[in-house]
């Protein structure tokens, strides 16, 4: 929440921001929609895809990158589609969707290429861990979108605030305090809230709102944030992209849905570096 007792200004300035940014694509819109149709046929979706020249040629070269390390090179939407199935390439889209609206540079150096491994890396995590008994029947598309998008309100603050956030990033790294600690007490509002701002005027539901809101607490009644939340924190702790909010040798998990303590969350779960692979691949595509 906007702390009020800080100048209006800056809440006015990230509103306009949020309102000025693209919409969602189009294309993208229409491939969440037909993934939430169990009897939508993979052929719709290989067409909506091929209809979008640029998310066409961005999924082949990342599917032909070292990262998936196919025995063939794939030509064709349809072919990895048969290579990778429906959710990865879905997932794909969405993560070229979110490149789309990355901007080009920011004046508060932040690094857009390292936000985009950790994000994808949280996202891929938090998908794996809704179909987990544990979450109780959380949808798999709203974990992975939330997961995505989950940080993107600090885009926004660095690209719109770049000198405030700059400050905002110099003083975190001092201090080895929490990020959204720092924003809220030196701009009254923190990257959870922008992002949720963001994801309103993108027209998400309720539920992918409030959890971008809601990641930064401790999410034991919501499953859904309880996903992203844990996906962040495992993300963080395995070093795996860069979000300005390094984990901390104290911290202990967010919560305990998937177990009490990091190493019996690990057994419960096994490994998960796997799941990291398309983050991986995404290393060299950030703007």
């Amino acid at each position: 929440m906007a702390n009020t007792t800080h100048p209006v200004s800056t809440q006015q300035r990230l509103a306009e921001a949020v309102e000025k940014m693209p919409a969602f694509p189009k294309a993208v819109q229409q491939v969440l929609a037909l993934c939430r149709d169990i009897n939508c046929p993979p052929k719709r979706l290989v067409e909506v895809i091929e209809h979008d020249p640029v998310m066409t040629v961005q999924l082949l070269r990342i599917v032909n990158s070292a990262s998936y390390g196919l025995p063939n090179k794939v030509a064709s939407v349809n072919q990895t589609l048969m290579f990778l199935g429906l959710n990865t390439v879905k997932n794909l889209a969405l993560t070229f969707a979110l490149i789309g609206v990355l901007p080009s540079r920011n004046l508060a150096g932040f690094d857009v290429g390292e936000y985009l491994v950790h994000s994808v890396a949280v996202a891929s995590l938090a998908r794996y861990l809704a179909t987990r008994p544990e979450a109780g029947g959380v949808d798999a598309n709203d974990a992975y979108v939330s997961g995505l998008l989950h940080d993107f309100g600090k885009v926004v603050m660095a690209t719109h605030l770049s000198d405030d956030y700059r400050k905002v990033l110099a003083m975190t790294d001092a201090s080895g305090e929490p990020l959204h600690v720092v924003e809220r007490r030196l701009l009254g509002v923190d990257h959870a809230e922008v992002g949720a701002m963001l994801a309103q005027h993108w027209q998400f539901s309720t539920a992918l709102i409030s959890c971008i809101r809601m990641h930064q607490t401790t999410p034991e009644a919501d499953a859904l944030t309880s996903c992203v939340a844990m996906a962040n924190q495992w993300a963080r702790r395995a070093g795996v992209g860069n979000a300005r909010n390094a984990f901390q040798p104290h911290e202990r998990p967010v919560t305990t849905r998937w177990g009490s303590d990091f190493a019996t969350i690990e057994a419960n779960l096994g490994a998960l570096d796997s799941l990291f692979v398309s983050a991986r691949a995404f290393s060299a595509s950030a703007p």
